[in-house]
């Protein structure tokens, strides 16, 4: 049986979605409510309690409670199929539950939560992130962490920064996070690429790289890889940590999809070197709430001064309260509840979206095959240009990633479409693929036709 105060708690509700109440309005008194409903003056007051710490009402001492502003949710006609997108499924993120954790970090720590804090991190949020990354297969200690307004801002920091090791040249896959390159290109830092495939990198080409280009830094993305989806065996991962040991070669790795991983026997790189050979970076953007720009880094004890000073330059600390709320999320064990849910969420995701790729591509069209993650990418016939196809399926309400900014320009690809599965619903991944297909048929077949004309131009 429903509780009396949430019936009330929804009848406020519908006037709200209803548009009978509007923001600034005030609401009627408790006495005024409680004879309306025929209920008591205190199930008025617990359901007005629980609205206001949902932030859709507000007090004022001996005046009253007021509309915080129009939640009415209109009705969406937007039909498009969102495969460009590359945030987390909105439909799955836990806005109420993380709100009670802002709050309960507001009771908690007040003074501390604004005013200036370590630029290190809070302590006690490092120490239930050293725990959290264990299920990770990465062990370490709350000293070796470093809280980053998110993996962006530590990528860059590396881009920058001197290394141990005193070179200056920075290796990376091709294709790779586009993000990443543009630090690169930003900082005029010379970067080297190697190719990556589904079959993985050449790691005798890897070495003759760490050989003979005074590279500084590996940044590898071993596990659903953006944009192809690939990830590295084991085998492959501790070869790669004994070549960067062998010619004094740092590794960034970037595992922000990690939690995702269904193979529990999968080993991050650091697991291979923990030592200190190996940079480990965890985002929780993507399985999380991206606008909490909360990440963290594990660094070998030699980097850490210099991080800290080029952070401390950067912003002089990550969001205080966001720490805070991540701290009593994760300790709570809602995130551990949350990960469950989105694991089957996108493995199911990515199962709908391989299929549909066998059922609707042609032979002449190939695509990566990710067990789950975010994303997947298609590689188009040579004479399809992706640029062509996105722009042909922006008219058909599809978007989706033309794929030339994950590379360097001499790696350049032209034919490279990414699909990003986080925010399409599941009914759309089929429908969209189908739509793609076509798009690319039509492309072709119009290219075809042209093609016997150029036989009697001079």
């Amino acid at each position: 049986m429903t509780a009396k105060y949430i019936e009330v708690m929804a009848n406020i509700q519908q006037r709200l979605d209803r548009g009978i109440l509007h923001a600034g309005d005030k609401l009627p008194s408790v006495r005024q409510l409680a004879e309306e409903l025929a209920c008591s003056k205190n199930t008025i007051i617990k359901a007005y309690t629980e609205l206001e710490k949902e932030h859709v009402i507000y007090s004022i001492a001996k005046s009253g409670y007021y509309v915080v502003t129009d939640v009415k949710q209109a009705k969406s006609s937007d039909n498009t199929i969102d495969f460009l997108s590359a945030g987390p499924d909105q439909t799955v993120l836990p806005y109420r539950e993380f709100q009670h954790c802002l709050n309960q970090a507001i009771d908690q720590y007040k003074e501390e939560l604004f005013t200036y804090s370590d630029p290190q991190g809070n302590v006690s949020l490092r120490k239930e992130l050293v725990t959290y990354l264990q299920n990770l297969q990465v062990f370490t200690s709350p000293e070796r962490l470093v809280i980053v307004s998110g993996s962006q801002q530590a990528l860059n920091l590396f881009v920058s920064m001197p290394f141990p090791n005193g070179k200056k040249n920075i290796l990376i896959e091709q294709p790779t996070y586009f993000g990443f390159i543009e630090s690169a290109h930003l900082h005029g830092v010379q970067t080297f690429g190697i190719p990556l495939s589904m079959d993985g990198i050449d790691l005798e080409q890897l070495e003759y790289i760490f050989r003979n280009n005074d590279i500084k830094f590996f940044y590898i993305i071993p596990r659903f890889h953006n944009p192809l989806g690939h990830c590295y065996t084991n085998k492959e991962k501790k070869k790669i940590v004994e070549l960067a040991e062998k010619y004094d070669v740092y590794l960034v790795e970037d595992d922000f999809l990690g939690d995702l991983d269904p193979d529990t026997k999968a080993d991050p790189l650091f697991a291979f070197n923990p030592s200190g050979r190996v940079i480990y970076i965890k985002s929780f953007s993507k399985v999380f709430l991206p606008g909490l720009r909360v990440a963290t880094v594990v660094l070998p004890p030699l980097m850490q001064h210099h991080f800290l000073r080029y952070k401390f330059s950067a912003d002089f600390t990550s969001s205080a309260l966001s720490q805070g709320a991540l701290e009593i999320y994760l300790k709570s064990g809602m995130f551990e509840t949350h990960l469950k849910k989105v694991q089957k969420l996108y493995d199911k995701k990515m199962k709908l979206l391989q299929t549909s790729f066998e059922e609707f591509l042609s032979s002449q069209v190939s695509f990566t095959t990710p067990t789950s993650g975010f994303y997947a990418s298609v590689f188009l016939p040579q004479n399809v240009r992706a640029k062509r196809v996105v722009e042909k399926l922006v008219e058909h309400g599809v978007h989706m990633d033309d794929g030339a900014r994950f590379y360097l320009p001499e790696y350049q690809h032209q034919n490279l479409l990414r699909l990003s599965i986080s925010q399409v619903h599941e009914d759309d991944i089929l429908r969209g693929v189908q739509k793609m297909a076509q798009c690319i048929q039509e492309i072709e077949k119009r290219k075809e036709q042209r093609i016997p004309n150029s036989i009697f131009r001079m």
